[in-house]
């Protein structure tokens, strides 16, 4: 479960940018679907993941659907956005519906990023192979510690930050940050100037950006709140029904 978990969040991490970044010369396009469908969309290529590994040949909308918890004809209306149809009575066809949605979301093409902060949470991006598997390329980092400046991590190299402007090209419009909160806001206004259109804030900054400018926010330490806060409300719930 914790996988799956894993797997859904980082879809959508992708996702996110995939929705968003859209250019002339970028195959990813807005297929006019309604961002709450393509949101799902990723939990069904992992639920269909899960599925394949399991030797299913076959899934149907119900099945999805019980699982996620929504209503069957919500699955087999936001699959209807790809060239996909079930069978009756049968169902999807697995294989070829993974194919379909991976290319329908972007994920078989690869966009590169530069990584700024190769602290513990940027080394373990990097060293992330599924990032690649979802579409996302760390191409190179960067810092300002002299002790880390030109160690290479799983063939990503780290240079010094004032090289980000200079390295940089078209093909880059991706940012990750994941630096200390006290440079957050400085190192994405470097990032913004040297031609990054996106960025992928780790901080729990709420970074001032250009309109023009995509930030996907992904706080850990926002969701860890959130789990220990339901967590906590469970036990409360739990407690007060034996009370009674």
């Amino acid at each position: 479960m914790q996988t799956l978990f894993f797997i859904v969040n980082l879809y959508n991490f992708v996702l996110s940018f995939n929705i968003r970044l859209m250019t002339k010369d970028n195959k990813k396009k807005n297929r006019v679907v309604p961002e709450p469908a393509l949101r799902r969309m990723p939990c069904y290529l992992a639920q269909l993941k899960v599925a394949k590994k399991e030797g299913l040949k076959y899934i149907s909308s119900p099945k999805i659907a019980n699982i996620m918890d929504i209503d069957p004809t919500q699955v087999t209306k936001d699959l209807s956005y790809t060239k996909i149809a079930g069978k009756t009575r049968v169902g999807y066809e697995v294989d070829p519906l993974i194919e379909e949605l991976e290319n329908f979301l972007g994920f078989k093409e690869l966009d590169e990023a530069f990584l700024v902060g190769t602290g513990s949470l940027g080394t373990a991006l990097i060293r992330d192979f599924g990032l690649r598997q979802f579409g996302l390329n760390i191409t190179a980092a960067f810092d300002v510690n002299p002790e880390v400046i030109g160690k290479i991590y799983d063939g990503v190299e780290v240079y010094h930050i004032d090289k980000l402007k200079e390295m940089i090209n078209p093909g880059i419009k991706i940012g990750i940050l994941t630096v200390p909160v006290e440079v957050a806001q400085q190192t994405a206004d470097i990032m913004i100037e040297s031609g990054i259109k996106a960025i992928w804030n780790f901080t729990p900054v709420i970074l001032r950006v250009p309109d023009d400018i995509v930030v996907q926010n992904t706080s850990l330490y926002a969701h860890l709140a959130v789990m220990f806060n339901r967590l906590h409300s469970k036990e409360k719930e739990l407690k007060n029904k034996k009370q009674k």
